[in-house]
């Protein structure tokens, strides 16, 4: 056998493209066939057989692609491609096709090419079985092994990694009624084309096929890894029906506690979470907003209201081992990703949905940009972004930023002496805080967001950590949560970014919890 995934040329009906050659292979192919989807009733993907779907985790991770058959193995490609196997999570195959210089080749699976946890997995996967997804590597590092930076597995979601990070938060091609009562719609790609690049390229790029009940969607994606790793994504969109909640550019993290939240009973490790917080730069205010995540006690939804949306991501602010104490998860190396859109996508929210989980197994955040107007069928929507992936400073915003937020009661001693309140410490760094004075005159704005009372509000600097901390102290109103914005200032000019924070009327903090 030929080193290498082999490939099927020919004709495989309806996953064939519309052009047989590369030359004339492109994305409005792609779009022509998400439309000509959109017209037609929706079909869901044929399942993979019941045992796969039933592996075992240890089993299914048993299931191993061989490196060394790696697409483009054989002519030393910077980029490399590993099919990912259907099984467990990823119940049904996705086709995948490979352009190259003789044209557009589905790729063919080929058992040989893993290896198995026993003979009998091996024995009961089909020689036909397919593909789930693709993970695709590149020297990172600069030691001439190949990393994976790139996963595509499993509906529309998606994993990228920068240079000095580990798997975490995830991406996603759409989200749709995300944490509406009726329940969440799973668009999913059923199939790809990848582009073969030159060996000594430093991008790659591909298009997917989405189908889902509502709509379906063709994307155009560009990757450059590097130290931050970049996906240009170009999409557009054709519903199938109206669409109540419709998530563009969508990111999926996990929050389980912090150092703004009470630790669980029997936790011994300070902070367990994959994201810290959302950050959204809207246009034409040019407010930076920082929003701390938290894990309720029942389904929040927060809606942001924007205008031109710059940009909006889940971030990894706390990257400090010490804060994290975990040797194998590694949540001080998970990425940030910062969505960055191109052009002027008009009026709309960010929203941020925020699901309690018992644990840290669950991906409990969900983060989006939704469009103000109603998509309803027979439109042809287009939204073009970059998702960044990569450290806490990711999206390069010039002002102060939120460095830790802690929060407790205001009976405790250094907290206050007022019963029904809430101690809120916010310190910030950087931007033009690094070029003040310990005694200059910072101020603090502070202001409500629900009936409540503000009852104290100072500034200081904390010379041990070269921060600046604001502290305040307020009191909800009855059955009210305590909704707060801030930020520093001076007497000219914005220093930082703000800070908002939203704690819901049944919270344990002041024994309001259920």
């Amino acid at each position: 056998m030929t080193k290498g995934i082999s490939l099927l040329a020919g004709v495989i009906g309806l996953w064939l493209p519309l052009h047989a050659s590369a030359e004339n292979f492109n994305f409005a192919d792609v779009v022509e066939k998400a439309k000509t989807l959109a017209e037609s009733p929706y079909e869901a993907p044929k399942p993979v057989p019941k045992f796969l779907q039933e592996l075992s985790f240890d089993d299914y991770q048993g299931i191993r692609f061989k490196p060394e058959n790696s697409l483009w193995h054989e002519s030393n490609s910077a980029f490399q491609v590993m099919p990912v196997p259907p099984g467990l999570f990823y119940k049904h195959p996705v086709q995948v096709h490979i352009i190259d210089a003789q044209g557009v080749h589905p790729l063919k699976f080929e058992k040989s090419q893993f290896s198995y946890p026993n003979t009998e997995v091996e024995r009961l996967v089909p020689a036909d079985l397919g593909y789930a997804g693709f993970k695709l590597t590149f020297p990172l590092k600069h030691d001439g092994a190949q990393n994976q930076f790139l996963v595509f597995a499993g509906a529309s979601y998606f994993r990228a990694v920068g240079r000095d990070n580990n798997f975490g938060i995830s991406g996603r091609g759409l989200a749709v009624n995300t944490g509406l009562p009726g329940g969440e719609e799973f668009p999913d790609f059923v199939e790809f084309w990848l582009e073969r690049p030159r060996p000594d390229a430093d991008s790659l790029t591909f298009y997917g096929l989405l189908n889902g009940e509502s709509l379906s969607g063709a994307y155009r994606f560009t990757v450059v890894p590097g130290d931050e790793t970049a996906l240009q994504v170009q999409s557009v969109l054709f519903p199938r029906k109206s669409v109540e909640l419709m998530g563009v550019a969508p990111l999926t993290s996990m929050f389980y506690y912090g150092e703004n939240t009470l630790r669980p009973a029997g936790e011994w490790r300070p902070q367990v979470h994959d994201s810290d917080g959302l950050l959204i730069h809207d246009s034409p205010s040019d407010e930076w907003m920082w929003r701390p995540l938290r894990n309720p006690e029942a389904l929040s939804m927060d809606y942001f209201a924007t205008e031109n949306v710059r940009g909006f991501g889940l971030l990894q602010r706390d990257t400090d081992f010490h804060n994290f104490m975990d040797l194998e998860a590694r949540y001080d190396g998970r990425p940030s990703a910062w969505v960055e859109p191109d052009g002027d996508w008009g009026k709309g929210h960010v929203v941020l949905v925020q699901i309690p989980t018992p644990d840290e197994t669950n991906d409990n955040i969900v983060a989006f940009w939704k469009p103000e107007a109603e998509v309803a069928q027979g439109q042809s929507l287009k939204y073009d972004y970059t998702v960044h992936f990569g450290g806490p400073d990711i999206a390069d915003s010039p002002l102060g930023r939120t460095q830790e937020s802690f929060l407790g009661d205001g009976m405790r001693i250094g907290g206050g002496n007022e019963k029904g309140a809430v101690r809120l410490i916010i310190d910030f760094a950087g931007g033009p805080l690094d070029q003040l004075k310990a005694d200059s005159p910072v101020l603090g704005e502070v202001s409500m967001l629900q009936e409540g009372e503000l009852i104290e509000q100072f500034v200081e600097y904390v010379e041990p950590l070269n921060r600046w901390r604001l502290s305040i102290l307020a009191r909800p109103g009855d059955d009210r949560p305590l909704s707060l914005r801030a930020f520093l200032r001076d007497e000219e000019q914005t220093l930082t970014e703000t800070w908002q924070y939203e704690l819901p009327a049944d919270n344990h903090l002041l024994g309001r919890g259920k």
